[in-house]
Parts: C-alpha cells; sequence; structure tokens
C-alpha cells in the first residue's frame, strides 16, 4: 500500500474461499511475507467463514528464503526451514512434506548431480515467531548493505578502502561476507517493500524503529551521491550522453522494480542528461517503466559518444568488455562504478578517469 503497510485484501480473499469450500480438517501454510500477527487473523477467518460450521484448521508459517534468479535451486537446498505452527498435528504434516529435502531423497531439477551438503536445519517455532522471522531477516540484509555504504562515506572522508574495510570484516564468521557490497543500495520487489512493511508493523505496535529508518534514509540517499560524483567530473549533466550499463535490481534477473539503475536514469533526465542504456536482460521491462531513454543493443553503443558511462548491475559480462574499445568511442573517457565492481587498475590503464563508491581515486 502506499504507506508502506502490507496489503491483506487478497489473502483474506482466498482465505475465505479456503473456508467456504472445507469441510474436514485443513492446514492452511502462510508462505509469503506477511506482518505479524496474519495467522490470527487467519484462523479467525477460516472459523468465521468455515462450511456450516464443520471446518477443523491449524494455520501454520513457513517462510520462503529464496533469491530471485535462483528461487529453485534455493527450495531444494535450503539452509534452514522454518515452521511455525500451534499444534503437534501441523508440525508433522510439514515435517513429512520436507522430509525428501531433509534426508537428501530427491533428484535435483536444477544440476544432474548436486554436491553433498548437510541438511538444512528443520526450526520450529510459534506461528508469530515464523512470521517475525522472515520481517527480520530481510530487514537485519537491508541493514547489511546501508551499514557498508555509510562505511563507504566514511573511507571517502578519511582516504580508506571500502572493500578492503568489507573484505576484513567479512574474514570474522560472525559477520559474514555476504551483503557487505558498497554501492547503489538495494532494490528489487522485496527488501524495500519488506522493511518499509516492517516499519508499519512496528509502529502500528508502538515500537520507534529508528534504525530501520536510518536502514532506508541512507538506501535512498546513494542515488545523491551518484549524481553528486557525476556532476564534480562533468559539472553540468543538461544536453550530456550518458551510458548507463545495468537496469535490473541484480545480476541474473530481469526484474527492475525499485532499481537503482532505474531511479538514477529518472534523476538524469530531471538534470537534462541524455540517457543510452543497455542491459542483457531487463531493457524491455526498463522501457516499460520509463521513458525518454535510448535502450541500446549493446553495451558498445551504450558507450558510444557518452561522457560518462555507468555501471549500475554487476553482470558478470561486463567484466569482459572490451573497455579500450569502449574508452575511443567515449566523448569523455570517464566510469562511475556504482557496483565496485570493476578493477580500478585495469580500468585506469585502459585510460578510463575511474570513480567508484569508497574508494580511493
Amino acid at each position: 500500500m502506499e504507506n508502506g503497510e502490507a496489503d491483506l485484501s487478497a489473502v483474506e480473499k482466498v482465505v475465505r474461499e479456503v473456508a467456504s469450500r472445507s469441510n474436514s480438517y485443513r492446514l492452511v501454510v502462510e508462505k509469503s511475507t506477511v506482518p505479524v500477527q496474519t495467522g490470527e487473523y487467519v484462523a479467525r477467518t477460516l472459523q468465521i467463514y468455515c462450511r456450516g460450521g464443520q471446518g477443523h484448521f491449524d494455520v501454520a508459517s513457513n517462510p520462503e528464503f529464496l533469491r530471485e534468479g535462483s528461487a529453485v535451486y534455493d527450495f531444494f537446498h535450503p539452509d534452514r526451514i522454518v515452521v511455525g505452527v500451534d499444534s503437534a498435528r501441523a508440525e508433522n504434516i510439514l515435517r513429512e512434506l520436507y522430509r525428501p529435502i531433509l534426508e537428501g531423497g530427491f533428484s535435483c531439477p536444477v544440476h544432474s548431480s548436486c554436491p553433498a551438503a548437510p541438511a538444512p536445519t528443520f526450526l520450529v517455532t510459534d506461528v508469530k515467531s515464523a512470521e517475525l522471522i522472515k520481517h527480520a531477516s530481510n530487514s537485519f540484509l537491508a541493514t547489511k548493505i546501508s551499514f557498508i555504504n555509510a562505511i563507504a562515506d566514511l573511507c571517502e572522508r578519511v582516504g580508506a578502502d571500502v572493500e578492503k574495510v568489507a573484505r576484513g570484516m567479512g574474514l570474522d564468521a560472525r559477520i559474514g561476507k555476504d551483503f557487505l557490497r558498497a554501492g547503489l543500495g538495494f532494490g528489487g520487489f522485496c527488501f524495500p517493500k519488506d522493511l518499509q512493511a516492517f516499519l508499519r508493523i512496528a509502529e502500528k505496535n508502538g515500537y520507534d524503529f529508528s534504525l530501520l529508518r536510518e536502514v532506508e534514509k541512507i538506501n535512498k540517499g546513494r542515488i545523491d551521491v551518484a549524481l553528486e560524483k557525476l556532476k564534480k567530473e562533468l559539472w553540468i549533466l543538461q544536453g550530456k550522453a550518458v551510458g548507463v550499463l545495468g537496469l535490473a535490481f541484480k545480476p541474473q534477473t530481469d526484474d527492475t522494480r525499485f532499481a537503482p539503475a532505474l531511479e538514477l536514469i529518472r534523476r538524469l533526465l530531471k538534470e537534462g542528461a541524455a540517457v543510452r542504456a543497455y542491459d542483457p536482460k531487463a531493457a524491455e521491462k526498463a522501457s516499460a517503466e520509463i521513458a525518454g531513454v535510448w535502450f541500446a543493443p549493446t553495451p558498445y553503443e551504450a558507450a558510444e559518444g557518452a561522457e560518462a558511462l555507468i555501471l549500475a548491475t554487476e553482470w558478470p559480462e561486463f567484466r569482459d568488455l572490451d573497455w579500450e574499445r569502449i574508452r575511443r568511442t567515449m566523448v569523455h573517457p570517464f566510469i562511475f562504478d556504482g557496483r565496485n565492481f570493476l578493477d580500478p587498475s585495469r580500468m585506469r590503464a585502459a585510460g578510463f578517469r575511474y570513480e567508484a563508491m569508497g574508494r580511493p581515486g
């Protein structure tokens, strides 16, 4: 919803439909990310609308932890399975449902021979705790991203390298290396939406979650940081050609929802820049969301005639481009690496002025 709160109208509609068609035991399982206490509303709705008052229901929460772009693999190879239940019957049903994954007794549809992996933890909680685990997990990952972006800003002020700082932090097993890549911030359908929904949950329950408000503020401010770097190099953006490599919110997907690249392009257009962009998968979806951009068929054409080139999504193939060819076609060989993805030494050796997030010039 516009205020960030989760819209559960579709959930209520489905729950009423299930209730009206049930005259025996049913286990109703929440899979989507829903506000804590949703299970209570589901249970109440089932009882109110059950067929002739004969229905018998259990409500469980079984949040998914799938990454976009590798969802099938993640489903068959989870690091944990969380089930929130209020009865032994519901627990036993879900444990049996997941038994092939817990015991490794299935043929992986992603790889013909997957490497042996330890069985995932099967964590049983109450329904409310399971609902909260999903929101807390996504919000914590978003917090790591905003934290390292704040560190990147500090690195620029003191002359340190955020990539080295992040590596040193990530070697601590208590912290881990994942989600410590400074850049344009997080996007996609889950993190921004879930963060806002979690803030509304806290607000409705009388808790001022100031930490997450700061996480959201830092993330939104990454586009300002990027624009300032471009203006420092080009001074005036009006009428200047800017190439953008990457439109999806992350590689290996065509999803452009809340993608930092699109928000940056909107700001560039507002400044009067002429934007030419390329993405190997997401150009079609991006073109439906944003007008006034030329979507190039190749990364080389996106860079041709540009006075600045922005790397906004870290597609692996961008590392292997013919960067000397790109430099020769640009009016001004300036690269802003919004994902700290490229090798600074290689870019400078190819003749570029290279700028990234939180790295020394």
